[in-house]
């Protein structure tokens, strides 16, 4: 009973920090973009969220180690709840600059602690299962986030404010959970012993970090390249909107069953097909790229394929690495995953411009393959599985 109500409370937060994620993105876009906004300034604004990431990511071991995982979670959820507040008060580029990178290293400590906590206390007959529970209100909440958008017609500041009202709840129920500490052998006391720890983390489990990386890849390539490619093939900006639904939508589907699945057959086995079947729908997508049907339906099926990766990524990370090593292993999780959201939209933008005569989607799908022979050829080594070990 007290590990389900901590559960919950700890995916409605999680769900809540999505929903603030999947509003921002399109809401500031539009913003700026009837504010006569460059779309390249546009994009530089968005980047704020993961170089907020980036930055905290070499730091949170610590205060978890010290503090436990309620304390990162309050300031965490403390931080993404004023920087939603403060929107309205001044419509500044920079000013907006600066509340994304507060999101986004409040996002980053919310997120890490909530994994780490949920990937210990969860046995390994159900870590896929709660992984993916994790995954999939993340996700309802980033798909329902957009949703939002048009109250900007109504009035600009309306958004924020209904979106930090609902931070503002999600994070009075932290409040009301028992704190706890990681397990360590070692103790987390400066900067080097941190770097010491993600190099043990990356030499158990370095191959799970890549399944989060494709993630936030194609999140990032998707929402960020994928409507100037399609524009450009002159699809309308509605067909655009409801393709991109097609891949969340399908994402929502599968989360739960293939959390199951990697609990019954093995994350390893579960990646490898996904991703692999991922390859062959976005080559699909490749042969149907003119037509708005075809796409909505191969996006449909790439989402419920590879819209898991980081769910899995996380319960494949927390089979290989010791237990001790969660903390950092959950942690290099989330720098892959921004690794990826970075590079996503770089890597697609220039495709676009260099290679106008190749299909955007083969990036996509060459990455998928190249990830799922990689989980084939090391996946089974050194696999370290704690939870068998200490039970």
């Amino acid at each position: 009973m007290k590990n389900n109500f901590r559960f919950t409370i700890l995916v409605s937060i999680v769900a809540i920090s999505g929903f603030s994620q999947g509003m921002l993105l399109p809401l500031i876009a539009v913003i700026f973009e009837k504010g006569g906004v460059s779309s390249s300034l546009n994009g530089l604004n968005a980047t704020a969220l993961y170089i907020g990431i980036l930055c905290v990511a070499p730091f949170m071991e610590m205060p978890l180690r010290k503090y436990g995982y309620k304390p990162i979670i309050i300031v965490g959820g403390g931080l993404v709840f004023t920087a939603l507040a403060l929107f309205p008060l001044w419509k500044a580029f920079w000013f907006w600059f600066f509340l994304r990178l507060m999101i986004g290293i409040g996002d980053h400590a919310l997120h890490f602690a909530t994994q780490t906590w949920i990937t210990s206390f969860s046995p390994p007959d159900k870590l896929g299962r709660n992984v993916s529970l994790y995954g999939l209100f993340f996700g309802i909440g980033f798909a329902a986030g957009p949703l939002m958008t048009p109250l900007v017609n109504l009035n600009e500041a309306l958004p924020f404010i209904v979106s930090s009202i609902l931070c503002l709840i999600g994070w009075g129920f932290v409040f009301v959970l028992k704190n706890e500490f990681p397990e360590q052998e070692v103790k987390i006391n400066s900067f080097f012993s941190t770097v010491k720890q993600f190099t043990k983390a990356l030499k158990y489990g370095w191959v799970a970090f890549l399944p989060t990386f494709v993630y936030g890849f194609l999140e990032a390539s998707l929402n960020g390249s994928f409507p100037i490619y399609a524009l450009r093939m002159d699809l309308a900006v509605s067909s655009v909107s409801l393709v991109l639904s097609g891949f969340a939508i399908g994402s929502i589907i599968t989360q739960l069953p293939l959390g199951l699945l990697s609990d019954q057959y093995g994350r390893r086995k579960v990646l490898m097909t996904v991703l692999f079947l991922g390859f062959c729908s976005f080559t699909a997508a490749s042969f149907v790229e003119h037509s708005s049907f075809g796409l909505f339906l191969t996006f449909l099926v790439s989402g419920m394929l590879v819209g898991s990766t980081f769910s899995l990524g996380i319960s494949f990370m927390a089979d290989l690495v010791p237990r001790n090593l969660l903390p950092t292993g959950n942690l290099l999780c989330g720098i892959f995953y921004s690794l990826g959201s970075l590079a996503g939209p770089v890597i697609g933008g220039l495709f676009i411009k260099y290679f106008q005569n190749v299909s955007f989607f083969y990036i996509i799908s060459t990455l998928l393959l190249f990830v799922s022979f990689t989980i084939f050829m090391f996946g089974k080594r050194n696999v370290f599985i704690p939870h068998q070990e200490n039970s």
